[in-house]
């Protein structure tokens, strides 16, 4: 191979190497977030959000945190710690115990305030964790409580005009 044309490819390869978004930033396509697969762009957020799937609580980038989040209908009994659900339910922090089947977990970007995050994206602290759902995923141990829950950007809700 040719000087020049080995030089080229190994430029090519330094500059596509640091092309890639950090967690929550917008996206298109998954090769918008990181062209070696390694984030994905989720589709069913506002103009895209990388991000990774399946994390733990110490797999995410340092921008972002590993968040939980349930989905699906089902009826949940109230619990005030672990303890109250059985083995195949988390107490989430809503106070309700739900089916660990229906968790899925995402890196999501961690911030201090609303204007860390994108338009039509809230900085989502305890409170609104609790009202909107989703919660950090924490070493085994750590308690998820006002003190230690990281906060992070989450699509806002949009309000429901009055009738």
């Amino acid at each position: 191979m040719r000087p020049l044309m080995r030089l080229s490819l190994v430029w090519f390869a330094v500059i596509a190497a640091g092309c890639g978004q950090q967690i929550g930033d917008s996206c298109i396509v998954s090769s918008d977030c990181a062209i070696d697969g390694s984030r994905v762009c989720d589709n069913s957020q506002q103009d895209g959000y990388c991000t990774m799937q399946g994390c733990d609580y110490d797999t995410c980038p340092g921008e972002s945190v590993c968040v939980r989040f349930f989905s699906g209908g089902f009826t949940n009994k109230p619990c005030g710690a672990q303890a109250d659900c059985s083995l195949d339910e988390l107490c989430s922090l809503e106070a309700l115990c739900v089916p660990r089947s229906a968790e899925t977990r995402f890196c999501m970007k961690k911030c201090d305030q609303k204007s860390d995050c994108r338009d039509g994206y809230e900085c989502r602290d305890y409170d609104l964790m609790k009202v909107h759902g989703g919660e950090p995923v924490l070493a085994p141990g750590d308690v998820v409580d006002q003190a230690t829950a990281p906060a992070f950007c989450a699509i806002a809700p949009v309000p429901v005009p009055a009738t």
